[in-house]
This record gives C-alpha cells, sequence and structure tokens, in this order.
C-alpha cells in the first residue's frame, strides 16, 4: 500500500470519528448546525491532517503558522472536533458545546484559543482573511498561508465580492478561499444550487484562480491541495460541490435540516449507520516552517511640519490626522493605515508616502476594510481606519462583530455633522456617535481643533478595543496650547466664573460655537460656563459634575441627531439631579448650503445658544 493510500485511510478514520462528534455533542447540546458541519468534513480534515496546513499547536500565535477562518460560523461542530482531532482539546470538553460556562459557543468566538476571529454575521470572514493574507505577505513576509471556509449561502453577500476584489488586486496568493456547496440553505436551495461552474465563472472575473473539486472525495481533494498551493500571486477559490448532512443517508441532501438536531433515537440510528469508529485515531498537522526574512520598515521622506501650531490661524482637525500619524509611525512599527478612496480629504494620503508599505488602500468598500482591520489587528497590528464619518455606518455590523472578535482598531471619521456645508445630508455624519456609543467596549473621542485631534491620536494608539475618533471637515481656531494634556474619559473646563447663568456642554465644533457665545454676552456681562466633552465614551461622570459644579441650567449643543448623542450621555449623568436641560441638536432634514447657514437652520449656532440663555435669564427675572 503507497504512502498516500495509507494517508487516505487514515482520514477515512478521522472522517467517522469527526461525523460522530458532530452529531454527538449537538444532539447532547440539543441544538447547533449539524448537517452544515458534515457537507465539510472531508474538504477540512484533508486540509488538516494532510500535509497541507501549517501550524504548531504550542506556539498559537507564532507568525509562521498558517491561519484557518471558518466564515460559516454555523458549522462551529467541525471546528471544535477538527481541533479535537488534533489533540488540541479534550473530547470531553465537545459535551459541553452550547454550554454557559465553556469556550465551544455556538459560533466560534474569541474564548476558544484556536479562533482567528468571531464569526456568524455571514460575508465577513473572507475580508479578515484578506487582512490576515495582508500581514503574512506584505508585513511580517512569511511564507504562511490563510485559508477560509464560506457556506454557498454568504457567497450572495456583497461583502465576499469587495474582498476577492482587494485580494486579487494586492495579489494574495497566500489567501485560499474554500467553498462549501452543500447547496441548501436555511430554508431551501441557494441561489446557484450546485451549479459550481457558475462559481467559478464569477470567481475568475474578480481576478482568482479557480478549481472544481468534489467536496467528499479525499483522493481528489488531496490532489487540489497539492497542485494548486504554491508560490502564486493570484488567490485560489476551491470550489467543492458537496452534500448537507452528508454520511448520514437521512439527512444527507434533506430539505428541512438546517440547525436542526438529532433525536436520541435518530443519534442511535445515525451511528449505526457509521459503522465502526475509531475513537482513538488523532490527526497529526504539519509544523509551520520558520520564517528567515527579516521585516524592516523605512520612513520614505522627512515631514515637514511646524514646530507648533500658530494660536491665530484656523486648522481643520482632519488636518491633524496624516501628520499625527506619520509621527506615531516613527516610533510604532505595528501602526498600519487603510483608507476608502479618500485619503485626501481624510488627510490620511501623506502616510503614503513616507510609510507606503503600511498604507492600504481600501477603495469604496467600507465592509471590507473594516474587516481587513480586524484581520490586521489579528496579527497585532494596530489599524487606522478613515473614511467620511457617514460612511462608517453601512459597515456597523463589521464594527460590531469587531468588538466581538476583541479586534484593536481605530476608526477615524471626517466630515461629521451638518457643518461640512455644501456636499447635503448624503455626506453628514449625523448618527455616528450613537453607533459608536452603542458598540461594545468602544471609545468615541471628538476632538475641537488641531492640537486637541493630534494628542486624542496619540491617546486612542494603545487603547483596546474599537476606537472612534470624529474629525470636523471645516478649519476652526485653535484652543489648545500644545503642552495641553488630555486623557481618555477627560473634559475640558475652558471658561467658567462664580457668576456664571448656564453651562454650555458642547464637542468638535460645537466647542467653538460656545466660545463666540461667551464672547458675545460677555460684552453684556453675561456669564456662562463652557465645557468641551471631547471624550463621549468613557465619560468621568464625577469630573463632568464638579465641573458643572452649583450651576443649575444646562445648554447641550451637538452637530449630531439628537438621539444617541452627546446630550443623551450628559443627560444619563445628570438623572435624579435638581437641573434644567435644554438639548440643541439636529433636529430637521439637512440639506446642502453653507456651515453658517446650516448650524443657524438646526439652531446648533452661537446665535441659538445666546436665544436660550436669554430665554432662561427671563425666566428667571419672571420668577423674582
Amino acid at each position: 500500500m503507497s504512502t498516500k493510500q495509507i494517508k487516505i485511510k487514515e482520514l477515512e478514520k478521522l472522517n467517522k470519528l469527526l461525523r460522530y462528534w458532530i452529531l454527538d455533542m449537538t444532539t447532547i447540546a440539543g441544538s447547533g448546525h449539524p448537517t452544515s458541519s458534515l457537507s465539510a468534513v472531508e474538504l477540512m480534515s484533508t486540509l488538516m491532517f494532510a500535509g497541507v496546513f501549517r501550524f504548531d499547536v504550542k506556539k498559537i500565535d507564532s507568525t509562521n503558522n498558517d491561519r484557518l477562518i471558518f466564515s460559516k460560523g454555523h458549522a462551529s461542530p467541525l471546528f471544535y472536533a477538527l481541533w479535537a482531532v488534533a489533540g488540541a482539546v479534550s473530547p470531553d470538553e465537545l459535551n459541553d458545546f452550547r454550554k454557559f460556562d465553556s469556550n465551544l459557543e455556538g459560533h466560534p468566538t474569541m474564548n476558544f484559543p484556536f479562533t482567528e476571529a468571531t464569526t456568524g454575521s455571514l460575508g465577513q470572514g473572507l475580508s479578515i482573511g484578506v487582512g490576515i493574507a495582508l500581514a503574512q505577505k506584505n508585513l511580517d513576509k512569511t511564507n504562511a498561508r490563510t485559508y477560509v471556509l464560506l457556506g454557498d449561502s454568504e457567497m450572495t453577500e456583497g461583502q465576499v465580492w469587495e474582498a476577492m476584489n482587494i485580494a486579487s488586486y494586492y495579489e494574495l496568493g497566500n489567501l485560499i478561499a474554500i467553498v462549501d456547496v452543500n447547496r441548501l440553505g436555511q430554508r431551501g436551495e441557494t441561489m446557484l444550487g450546485h451549479d459550481t461552474e457558475k462559481y467559478a465563472t464569477r470567481a475568475r472575473a474578480f481576478g482568482w484562480r479557480t478549481v472544481i473539486v468534489d467536496g467528499h472525495n479525499v483522493n481528489e481533494i488531496m490532489r487540489v491541495y497539492s497542485d494548486m498551493i504554491g508560490d502564486y500571486k493570484k488567490p485560489l477559490m476551491i470550489i467543492a460541490k458537496t452534500y448537507k448532512g452528508k454520511g448520514i443517508s437521512f439527512l444527507e441532501n434533506k430539505y428541512g435540516w438546517h440547525g436542526k438536531v438529532l433525536s436520541k433515537q435518530e443519534f442511535i440510528e445515525a451511528v449505526n449507520e457509521l459503522g465502526e469508529i475509531d475513537f482513538d485515531v488523532r490527526g497529526n498537522i504539519s509544523k509551520s516552517q520558520k520564517n528567515d526574512i527579516s521585516v524592516e520598515t523605512h520612513c520614505n521622506a522627512s515631514l515637514q511640519k511646524e514646530d507648533s501650531v500658530v494660536l491665530d490661524e484656523k486648522y481643520a482637525t482632519r488636518d491633524a490626522y496624516g501628520d499625527t500619524l506619520v509621527e506615531m509611525m516613527r516610533n510604532d512599527e505595528k501602526i498600519v493605515v487603510l483608507d476608502a478612496e479618500v485619503s485626501n480629504s481624510t488627510r490620511s494620503a501623506v502616510v503614503k508616502d513616507f510609510y507606503p508599505e503600511r498604507f492600504f488602500e481600501m477603495f469604496i468598500a467600507e465592509q471590507n476594510m473594516v474587516s481587513v482591520a480586524v484581520g490586521l489587528a489579528r496579527r497585532g497590528y494596530k489599524p487606522f481606519c478613515s473614511t467620511f464619518a457617514a460612511f462608517f455606518t453601512r459597515a456597523h455590523d463589521q464594527i460590531r462583530m469587531a468588538s466581538l472578535s476583541n479586534s484593536r482598531i481605530t476608526l477615524v471619521g471626517s466630515h461629521a455633522g451638518v457643518s461640512i456645508g455644501a456636499d447635503g445630508g448624503s455626506q453628514m455624519g449625523l448618527s455616528d456617535i450613537a453607533m459608536f456609543r452603542a458598540i461594545f467596549g468602544s471609545t468615541v473621542m471628538y476632538p475641537s481643533d488641531v492640537v486637541s485631534a493630534g494628542k486624542i491620536l496619540q491617546l486612542i494608539q494603545n487603547t483596546s478595543g474599537i476606537s472612534y475618533v470624529r474629525m470636523t471637515r471645516e478649519k476652526t481656531a485653535s484652543i489648545y496650547n500644545e503642552d495641553e494634556e488630555f486623557m481618555i474619559g477627560g473634559l475640558k473646563l475652558l471658561r467658567h466664573s462664580n457668576k456664571d447663568k448656564a453651562v454650555i456642554i458642547g464637542a468638535g465644533i460645537t466647542v467653538h460655537e460656545a466660545l463666540k457665545a461667551y464672547e458675545i454676552l460677555q460684552i453684556k456681562d453675561i456669564n456662562i460656563r463652557v465645557i468641551d466633552l471631547y471624550s463621549i465614551k468613557p465619560i468621568d461622570a464625577e469630573l463632568l459634575l464638579s465641573s458643572i459644579g452649583n450651576v443649575n441650567h444646562i445648554i447641550i449643543v451637538e452637530d449630531h441627531f439628537a438621539e444617541g448623542g452627546i446630550g443623551e450621555v450628559v443627560k444619563d449623568i445628570l438623572s435624579g439631579i435638581s437641573v434644567t436641560i435644554t438639548h440643541l441638536a439636529v433636529r430637521k432634514m439637512p440639506h446642502s448650503g453653507t456651515m453658517e447657514d446650516l448650524m443657524q437652520y438646526e439652531n446648533i449656532n452661537y446665535s441659538a445658544i445666546i436665544d436660550e440663555v436669554y430665554k432662561l435669564i427671563n425666566k428667571l427675572n419672571k420668577n423674582i
């Protein structure tokens, strides 16, 4: 018997055990997706245990390891069973699948040590794979590869094709997508059914190499892995015709079994059909190859930057973005920058002149950009992603999933609020604060001038979780000197006296409106207190309360919709305290115009603040 025949025999034994464990753990749990797992058994066992996949289980974080992402996260029973076969997980642990105190959750999460990214929201795994493959090829310069298992149902997600576009653009020959074309989705047949040639035609149109394979023929799968994986410029898509529920006759290719588990009697029947099972058989994963390539990064130019900000000149906060990034990148080789084809507007373009190898153009595909950043973060890099604030909203699900992957990424949104002016409502970020506040563990910052913007970006550099920095398009005067210090959770009390009639709380552009109102009211001998709430989440509640002091009248002004913005932050902290609160926010349908016209139209400019102060004084006088 040849070595290959012996290997096939071993794989056949492993496949029986994998199928048994898939059925056993889901039956015990009383929930899960056994049939979706059964269809990919041969594809994954051959990948991991026939010498293709290279991974040192004792050095999980090694840059030389290949990486495996289950984009079809509902096939988690197969994922966990594979690692049990590899000897990295105890078979007894599989019995705790989906239990509250188990790391083997219904879809893979970071609680399971061999998970590369939390999956379950379909269509994101390939983009994450692009990020990891970029790190392997362009940054770490290893020979490692990234494999992504996709389901055929998720191939209708637009993000998959965004990822395919960018993977071919960056010539990621180390990226291999394996599509499990089992024909059946949740409610019936998928869009293309078993038409594997149509999948291949579409993939080739996106610049990928393709191969069609019988997804249950181990010999054919081994040949494909051997012949098709190598030193290529084009990424590879392996399109496998499979059958949902493969190996169990009453499940195989049958409707109505998605997300449904076996009864105890059905489990007995299925096990009998599997035949004799070798419970002691285990698979060996080939060790990863040592990387002998040194990684060097160079700054290609000298940054011409003023020694200090000229206080009587105006700058946009976004102007600080590119220059600050370059300064940070000098000292931190892990920072990488991604932009959605608006780098001239977000000001990240300057990075390309200094560190082109660490700047990745993602083009107009924001969902893909965020998930690629997740992949880069997974490999230890610190991604800064930029686009217009409004366009991050289309990537909300990707940002949500990034937080579930414990990703450390910074998202910088420029052109926030109606203050951007004439471009009109479609370009205005007006719900971005609300969105990012709702992300688990997020940090949300909103600088008001170029100095605070630069300092905040440096603070964010080593902050865990998802960070969002909101940038203003328009140029504004500098408020702070360069020796000013900022902190996560902090605020600045800019103007105050013991005669203040009201406290004006703003952030970003509205801080400048509050200061204008202050100057005008000073002429009238009316004092107001001004707070720059630059840290929206987290916020030091005690510091805010002490800054408000004994002033009982609060005016909140923000260039954001009333729902979910800084108004709700402040109101929550002040709940139960005897104060009056006026909330000025964007409440009308925005449209094109000058910044001044729009802010007046929305009643969030200095004159609106002054009007509210006068209303307050008149009310107080009437009560005397």
